[in-house]
């Protein structure tokens, strides 16, 4: 199958349910949220914008099936499955803080073959597939050109519910605070990947993500030029929930930081 001619049609599918959102902030009542789990907020905004991608994919490619986050479906395809997170960032749309977006990923069997993410506050529809650049709103993007960590500013996301390795995070967010241009957690893992993307960051980092969280971006962040691995270094990312996102160039010596203490 050829992703060229359905990409603008995922890409509409993301902008209704973030223009869904958008109008949803206006009059959010902030006792409406649930909790899946500690510090693991849901609202009825991520289920309905989740059944509206759901109901414009399953248009697009019938026979597709879905991994989503709110799991208001169970339909699972034999080749083709779309990977959702209908909005990424729900702890900063609660609390009404940028950014949040809408996160696409389609696989083919295992392969990431298509994503598209929308960063909502920004409006800004970042998007590629396997066979193309990357763009954002039309223009193509890239990674940036940093050769080292020193001349970078990195971005990453924070544990909320399982702690397990805080202590190691902590010295490791430490050493490298002291030797780069900054850090930066903006809330939606998501957003971080397609910044890479496209140069706003140089790399970017976190744990016990997924494949919601990431799909999406990950397309993008490759197609634009950018490396994804675990903290190990391996290309398995999804099944490890450890993400290591970079422009390419500061891979090896982000990896060091990373394995001295994970």
């Amino acid at each position: 199958m050829t992703l060229n001619p359905i990409i603008s049609q995922v890409t509409e599918v993301a902008k209704i349910a973030g223009q869904f959102i958008r109008q949803e902030r206006l009059t959010f009542d902030a006792d409406k949220i649930e909790y899946k789990g500690l510090n693991d907020l849901v609202s009825y905004v991520d289920k309905t914008a989740e059944q509206k991608i759901v109901a414009g994919l399953e248009k697009i490619l019938p026979e597709a099936g879905f991994i989503t986050e709110e799991k208001t479906t169970t339909k699972i395809g034999e080749t083709y499955n779309w990977v959702i997170d209908p909005l990424d960032g729900t702890t900063n749309f609660i609390h009404g803080l940028p950014s949040y977006s809408v996160s696409i990923g389609l696989k083919k069997n295992d392969e990431l073959v298509l994503g598209v993410v929308y960063e909502i506050c920004q409006d800004e529809c970042f998007y590629a597939h396997n066979d193309s650049p990357a763009y954002l709103n039309g223009k193509e993007i890239k990674v940036s050109n940093k050769p080292t960590v020193a001349d970078s500013l990195i971005a990453t996301g924070f544990p909320y519910y399982d702690f397990s390795k805080q202590a190691a995070y902590i010295e490791l967010f430490t050493e490298l605070m002291r030797n780069c241009h900054g850090l930066r957690r903006l809330g939606s893992a998501a957003v971080d990947l397609c910044y890479t993307a496209s140069g706003r960051f140089d790399a970017y980092y976190e744990y016990n993500l997924n494949e919601w969280d990431v799909a999406g971006g990950i397309v993008i962040l490759k197609q634009a030029g950018g490396q994804v691995v675990n903290f190990k270094g391996g290309d398995e990312v999804l099944k490890t929930r450890e993400v290591l996102a970079t422009n390419g160039k500061i891979t090896g010596e982000m990896l060091e930081y990373i394995q001295k203490y994970f």
